[in-house]
Formats: C-alpha cells, sequence, structure tokens
C-alpha cells in the first residue's frame, strides 16, 4: 500500500494550525493530557496523507497524485 497525497492546501493547513494549538493547550496544562491527540492532525497536514480518508474515499487534493 503507497501513501498518496489526499489532503489538499487548505485542509493541510487548517489541520496543521488545529493540531498545534491542541499541542499548546496541553502542553501548558489549560486542557489536559488528551490535547495530545493533536499529533495526530499535524502529521497528517505535514505528510498530506489521511488514512481515513482512504477508507472513506475523500480527495480533498485538487491534483491527481
Amino acid at each position: 500500500m503507497t501513501m498518496k497525497i489526499n489532503v489538499g492546501t487548505a485542509d493541510r493547513a487548517a489541520r496543521v494550525i488545529v493540531g498545534l494549538g491542541l499541542i499548546a493547550l496541553a502542553a501548558t496544562g489549560t486542557i489536559g493530557p488528551w490535547g495530545w491527540i493533536g499529533v495526530v492532525p499535524v502529521l497528517t497536514g505535514v505528510f498530506r496523507f489521511c488514512p481515513a480518508y482512504t477508507l472513506l474515499g475523500v480527495n480533498t487534493c485538487k491534483t491527481a497524485s
């Protein structure tokens, strides 16, 4: 199984911003340890691949990759 890009630019930016926000809130103790789940959207944004999108048949990337 190869990882094909399925996360578009706007989706990627939103994932990274939300993920970093959750990590920052968890690191400061504002929302507790569950905020470290923000690592997942950051990684999916960085690698431009979302396994859940593959399972659901979703692709927010404009170019066919």
